[in-house]
């Protein structure tokens, strides 16, 4: 008798374009995800974004703090959303919120990636390279857009 094979589940690759904002979408995102208890990654390559991405979640509601700590803190595994760049390595594999421009070689590990696309052409290529790379993974693949187009 074969043993029989376990084959590891699908991410699904959810890819949000048209944000006016990314920074602001992706914190929607992770808010909404954390409501929902599911734990969050925010991966963004930018230090400038991370900074603005923490300042976001301490403020978008005078009356509440969405808890969040650096991928690096002892903290990380017991809060649940973490800020960090592409790379990192994160305490679990929920939810992937992606503001890279390449793949994350991570992407493999968690049950969801939320790549989230601005306007320019400068996010769009990329993002339409990404998309090809997880399609030809066999990631199962959907596309919302957030805004109305000029």
């Amino acid at each position: 008798m074969t043993p029989r094979r376990t084959e590891r589940p699908l991410t699904d690759v959810h890819f949000y374009h048209d944000a006016e904002d990314r920074v602001a979408a992706a914190c929607h995102f992770a808010a909404k995800a954390w409501k929902a208890g599911r734990q969050v990654a925010v991966a963004a390559a930018d230090p400038a974004e991370r900074q603005r991405i923490d300042q976001w979640l301490w403020t978008a509601d005078p009356l509440a703090f969405i808890p969040h700590v650096a991928s690096s803190s002892p903290l990380a595994a017991q809060t649940p959303i973490q800020l960090g760049a592409p790379g990192d390595v994160w305490p679990h594999g929920d939810v992937l919120i992606h503001l890279g421009q390449d793949v994350p070689a991570e992407a493999d590990h968690f049950a969801m990636v939320v790549e989230v696309v601005g306007r320019s052409e400068d996010e769009r290529i990329p993002a339409r390279q990404r998309w090809r790379a997880y399609q030809a993974a066999g990631h199962r693949l959907s596309a919302h857009g957030l805004g109305t187009r000029d």
